[in-house]
């Protein structure tokens, strides 16, 4: 697969991914996760997370964590996971720095594509602030046949904001959310600004390699000037 190539003056949506894009939650979930496999004799790091795990549906997460390591998890081990997390995501979960500056200055539409459950992501983006921001515009894997990194959710996205694929932007941070934009053929930008980044030595690939990336939503308009409202443009 190759990046598509863009032109910002015809884009109409921008999908964001909600884990690591909106929120700073990817080092809050792996640590939840690790507790628990610890608790049932599975030992496993950050960087094996961050590997394996990072962008998936937690459905998904369940049954690799089986088949890897030979062993079936307790019946509630996911709704045990969700009650750990949401309590965490309560006292630790932050937005991404500078991104809500950002949404008030889009001049596009926008939406919410996630592997996430919709109790999860609903309730995290009412701990962010950002729930009115989106409203009803939030799609999760449970939605699609297969979630990322297939192309299904993002394609069910743009089908159901009424926009052709090659005129959404999606801004991703996992290398599986990345490969889901390239295999639907969406422009897309890597935002690597999520603490769990900052400290991750997991390789990139060189497909995606080539994908603009940006560390501070702060800098997004200097790679997408076209997407700012026309009032802000004008801005001395």
């Amino acid at each position: 697969m190759q990046p598509v190539s863009m032109d910002r003056r015809e884009i109409e949506l921008l999908i964001f991914d909600c884990d690591g894009v909106l929120i700073d939650s990817e080092i809050i979930s792996a640590n939840v996760l690790i507790n628990q496999l610890e608790a049932v004799g599975v030992a496993v790091g950050f960087d094996y997370v961050q590997q394996h795990f990072l962008g998936r549906s937690f459905p998904w997460v369940v049954s690799e964590i089986g088949s890897r390591f030979g062993i079936t998890l307790p019946p509630d081990f996911e709704d045990q996971h969700h009650r750990d997390l949401l309590i965490a995501f309560e006292n630790d979960l932050r937005t991404m720095d500078g991104v809500e500056a950002v949404l008030s200055d889009l001049g596009v539409s926008t939406c919410v594509a996630t592997s996430s459950s919709p109790s999860r992501v609903e309730r995290c983006l009412e701990l962010a602030g950002l729930a009115e921001r989106f409203g009803t515009r939030v799609f999760t894997a449970s939605e699609v046949e297969k979630g990322k990194p297939a192309p299904d959710l993002f394609l069910h996205a743009a089908r159901s904001m009424g926009v052709e694929p090659r005129r959404c932007l999606v801004i991703e941070d996992s290398l599986s959310g990345l490969q889901a934009a390239m295999a639907a053929d969406m422009p897309v930008l890597r935002y690597v600004g999520g603490s769990h980044l900052k400290s991750a030595r997991q390789k990139t690939p060189d497909d995606l390699a080539r994908i603009p990336v940006f560390e501070h939503w702060s800098d997004f308009f200097e790679l997408a000037p076209e997407l700012r409202r026309e009032d802000d443009r004008i801005r001395p």
